[in-house]
C-alpha cells in the first residue's frame, strides 16, 4: 500500500477512534492497535521489496543480476571522481575548470532524442517489472 495511503489512514482512524470510544483508555488501546497494523503493514511491505530485490540479485541471468549494481557503480565512479578533481582544482585551478567545461560539453553533445530514449526504455522496464511483481510474475 502507498505509504500516502498509510497515513490518511492512520489519520482518519485516530479521529474516528476519538469520535467513538469515550474513555481514554479505550482510545488508548485502539490507536496502539490502529499503530500496530500501520507498522505491520509498513514490515510487509518492506519484505515484499527487499524479496524482489534478493530474486533480482540471485538471478541466474548475468544482465539481471547485475543491471542495479553496474548502474550504482558508474554513480560511484562518478561521484569518487571528484577527489582527484578536487585535488587537479588545488593544483591547477585552469586546467580543472577546462577539464569540467569540456565534460559538461561532452554530456550536451549527447542527443536529446537519445537521453528521451533513455528515459523512455528506463520507465518502460520499471513499469514492467513492477507490473510482473504486482501479478507474481516476477522470480
Amino acid at each position: 500500500m502507498d505509504p500516502i495511503t498509510i497515513g490518511a489512514i492512520t489519520t482518519i482512524g485516530g479521529k474516528l477512534i476519538d469520535s467513538i470510544f469515550t474513555k481514554p483508555e479505550d482510545k488508548a488501546k485502539a490507536k496502539a492497535r490502529l499503530l500496530l497494523l500501520e507498522q505491520q503493514g509498513k514490515l510487509d511491505e518492506a519484505k515484499t521489496q527487499l524479496s524482489a530485490i534478493i530474486a533480482e540479485a540471485s538471478s541466474k541471468d548475468k544482465w539481471t543480476s547485475r543491471a542495479r549494481p553496474s548502474f550504482l557503480y558508474v554513480v560511484y565512479i562518478l561521484l569518487l571522481w571528484s577527489i582527484p578533481m578536487g585535488v587537479l582544482t588545488a593544483i591547477d585551478p585552469v586546467m580543472a575548470d577546462n577539464f569540467t567545461a569540456g565534460f559538461k560539453a561532452w554530456l550536451s553533445a549527447i542527443p536529446d532524442n537519445i537521453i528521451t530514449l533513455f528515459g523512455t526504455v528506463m520507465l518502460g522496464y520499471i513499469g514492467g517489472r513492477s507490473w510482473e511483481k504486482v501479478k507474481g510474475a516476477a522470480k
